[in-house]
């Protein structure tokens, strides 16, 4: 009998090993996490609540001055312009024209014949060959302006542009003599190029006087605490009534940017100084005949007021007997009339003399107070 056969024992499987174990356990909870944040969001957004819409709290009517603010804009706006200096340039070949823009201000609307009242600083630079000026209407239509005016002792310029009269809103026209320190201000602008910029504020004080680009005094000036910046300048600034009441032409300040002091020329001064730029180009002002020595020599010989050099022959201060200064017999120089006052207006320099005549126009009649010796007299003089 052969020997009984038995089936081979089936191998036993290995044991896993520690490191095997603890991969898969990683991977199951790597898994587990990207699964996570992929379903997160819906899940979150499931477990939110439904978003409930505000309800609009009604406005209610505006306050009245915010009413009256809005109306006065809505009226005045139209009448401000946007001025831009410009410099032509060309290519070598003189084929190519480019435009570059020099620099910005503001300006307002003066009639319906398209006369553009700004400051002589804003277009200063537009003055002379190769260089013109545009100016943008509130409907932001662009002309090509032409310089027909200008009176740099008093910052002031008219443009005229060839705009139909139906585009032009001329600008209401009020006073300055009669202003209250107190009083609303409103300044219309474009402040570092934002064209159509309001500010607001109040007259600070009334009666300033400020230097000119040529260096003669403007008096009489408004100042305002409105935000004035650079590009506001040849805007208007008005009353509460949204009449003209000045034009916004220098700022006081250390760095350049509002610093709540700004300065307008008064409308009265503008309303006398335009119509002669429309008419002439220039400001015809009127003349005493006299010629007046430097203000260094009246502040060496310790005077008040301003010496007469000389008198024009044939002239009105000639007729009223004013003198200059004359050689005696001796040789020794006799020192002409000393001019005290002209009109109510006290006179110390040669500034003086000039601001007090602005008043008048020629052909007027003025009184002179002058000093002559131990003298003071008060003599009638015609203006030329």
């Amino acid at each position: 009998m052969g020997s009984p056969s038995f089936p081979p024992e089936p191998p036993v499987p290995a044991a896993p090993r520690q490191g095997d174990l603890g991969r898969v356990v990683l991977l199951v909870v790597l898994l587990a996490v990207i699964g996570g944040w992929l379903i997160w969001p819906q899940v979150r957004d499931w477990l939110r609540p439904p978003a409930q819409p505000r309800v609009v709290t009604p406005r209610g009517d505006l306050a009245a001055d915010e009413a009256a603010t809005i109306e006065l804009f809505e009226n005045a706006s139209p009448s401000v312009v946007f001025i831009t200096t410009v410099a032509l340039r060309s290519d070598i070949w003189g084929l190519n024209v480019m435009e570059i823009p020099q620099g910005t201000g503001s300006g307002f609307i003066w009639d319906s014949s398209g006369h553009i009242v700004t400051n002589y600083h804003v277009v200063q630079n537009a003055i002379g060959r190769g260089r013109v000026v545009d100016v943008t209407l509130f409907d932001q239509s662009t002309w090509r302006g032409q310089v027909v005016g200008i009176d740099p002792d008093k910052d002031l310029a008219v443009l005229r542009i060839s705009a139909p009269p139906g585009r032009l809103r001329p600008i209401p026209i009020g006073t300055s003599r009669d202003l209250k320190v107190g009083q609303k201000t409103f300044a219309i602008g474009n402040p570092f190029g934002l064209d159509q910029t309001l500010t607001t504020g109040v007259v600070s004080a009334l009666g300033r006087t400020i230097k000119s680009v040529t260096g003669r005094t403007i008096e009489e000036v408004i100042q305002t605490d409105a935000a004035v910046n650079p590009g506001n300048s040849g805007g208007p600034l008005l009353d509460s009534a949204g009449r003209l009441i000045g034009v916004n032409t220098a700022i006081y300040s250390t760095s350049g940017a509002s610093a709540g002091i700004g300065f307008a020329v008064p409308v009265d001064t503008v309303f006398r100084v335009v119509p002669q730029l429309i008419a002439h180009g220039q400001v015809v002002r009127p003349k005493l005949g006299v010629y007046l020595a430097h203000d260094s020599i009246a502040n060496r010989l310790g005077i008040e007021g301003v010496v007469i050099r000389a008198v024009e022959p044939n002239s009105g201060a000639a007729a009223a007997g004013l003198q200059g200064v004359s050689e005696t017999e001796g040789g020794r120089i006799r020192l002409g009339d000393i001019i005290v006052r002209i009109g109510n207006k006290p006179i110390r320099s040669t500034n003086d003399v000039l601001n007090a005549l602005e008043a008048y126009k020629a052909g007027d009649t003025v009184k002179v107070t002058v000093q002559r010796g131990d003298e003071t007299r008060t003599v009638e003089v015609k203006l030329q």
